[in-house]
């Protein structure tokens, strides 16, 4: 049987892959629903190239040209938060959750809940709400399967294990732009710089994240919710050729590491086809010709990013949510050019000052959390406090 999937941000890097993929493989998917934040054209585009049922446009001003391109089509158009939550947890098997930052909470929240396989590649939801995300997937027997590279390639060494073997998790890192840069030309540093990821096509917030390395910092937070792991034993390792996308360490010593091009089609194929696989046109790997693969520590001095999400884990409470709402803003704020490259980390700092020990009880919660941190961020820039 056809396996039915909706995408949530199919206009996005995640989102356009996962369709590439799905058209590849007709045969073995039914598109039931899209969504998009604002790019009305792709978006209508996609729901008619694949035959879906609805197609969202958070955008509610674009709604009349979205229902236009969709005439006769037999795909509804719709728009608002409650169409949002209907294409999450509506008919579709499988959910891909690619909206970018905490926009994309509820909708997680309401595909789980409505006990759905979920594959995540918005790994700031997990890192807000992680417990409340468990907590409700244990629930519904919905199923969780992580995208990011790192996770999925844990994922993928694990499979078959028990829980107690496992030593420790390495989750391996680029760099980023700015991996053999002094800490005077990362705070010169540039938007354009910045987004200018060396192995990886992302977005320009995610690809800002690689480059402060704060990135791999939620994603040591996304695993310790993903694979029930504490800090003290998930490790970050610096591998600039990206070719090992992280490893697992057992408890008598041995080390599986997954291996692939750097091409987000290969962890979503997985998570797409899970158990089973599916054929992909990632570029395979010619290990001669790559010939070395490197390895350093992370410098935590240039790069304090990891230690904050790190603290932030460990602290619990409201630290992590506080983390994740005032990075989103600083990275924001420096790429419309308000702040500079290294006044990112000093502001999420300042802001986890109010983090409290009480953790969140609900998602109305944590909402409120990720908006007053948004705005503490907000008035510390406005007080003059960066250079």
């Amino acid at each position: 049987m056809r396996r039915t999937v909706s995408i949530l941000g199919v206009t996005g890097s995640v989102g356009s892959s996962t369709l590439d993929l799905i058209e590849r493989a007709p045969e073995r998917f039914e598109v039931v629903a899209l969504t998009a934040a604002s790019n009305v054209a792709a978006l209508a585009d996609a729901a008619l190239r694949t035959n879906a049922t609805l197609a969202v446009i958070a955008d509610e001003a674009k709604l009349g040209e979205l229902r236009e391109r969709l005439t006769g089509s037999g795909c509804t158009a719709a728009t608002g938060d409650e169409a949002l939550l209907e294409a999450a947890a509506g008919g579709a098997e499988w959910v891909m959750a690619a909206i970018v930052g905490c926009a994309g909470l509820r909708p997680v929240m309401a595909a789980l809940e409505a006990g759905r396989t979920v594959a995540l590649a918005n790994k700031e939801a997990l890192v807000s709400a992680g417990a409340l995300m468990t907590d409700v997937a244990a629930r519904s027997n919905a199923v969780l399967l992580p995208v990011d590279s790192e996770h999925n390639a844990i994922f993928q060494c694990l499979a078959g294990s028990r829980s107690e073997d496992v030593s420790r998790l390495l989750l391996t890192a680029s760099g980023g732009p700015f991996r053999t840069s002094s800490e005077a030309e990362m705070r010169a540093a540039t938007p354009a710089q910045a987004v200018a990821h060396p192995n990886w096509s992302m977005g320009a917030k995610i690809s800002v994240d690689s480059a402060t390395l704060m990135n791999k910092g939620l994603e040591l937070i996304e695993a310790h919710h993903l694979f029930g792991l504490p800090s003290s034993r998930i490790d970050i390792v610096i591998h600039p050729q990206s070719v090992i996308h992280s490893l697992v360490e057992f408890v008598d010593g041995s080390m599986l590491a997954q291996l692939g091009a750097p091409d987000m089609r290969v962890p979503i194929a997985y998570a797409l086809a899970w158990p089973e696989r599916m054929a992909t046109p990632a570029e395979r790997l010619d290990l001669a010709a790559i010939a070395r693969l490197d390895f350093a520590a992370p410098d935590p001095v240039r790069f304090p990013a990891l230690r904050l999400a790190r603290e932030a884990l460990e602290a619990g409470g409201t630290a992590p949510a506080v983390l994740n709402a005032a990075n989103e803003a600083a990275v924001a704020a420096f790429l419309g050019g308000a702040i500079g490259f290294a006044d990112i980390a000093e502001l999420v700092a300042k802001a986890l000052e109010n983090a409290e020990s009480a953790p969140p009880r609900s998602i109305d919660e944590v909402m409120a959390i990720d908006g007053s941190a948004r705005a503490r961020v907000g008035a510390l820039i406005s007080e003059g406090c960066c250079t």
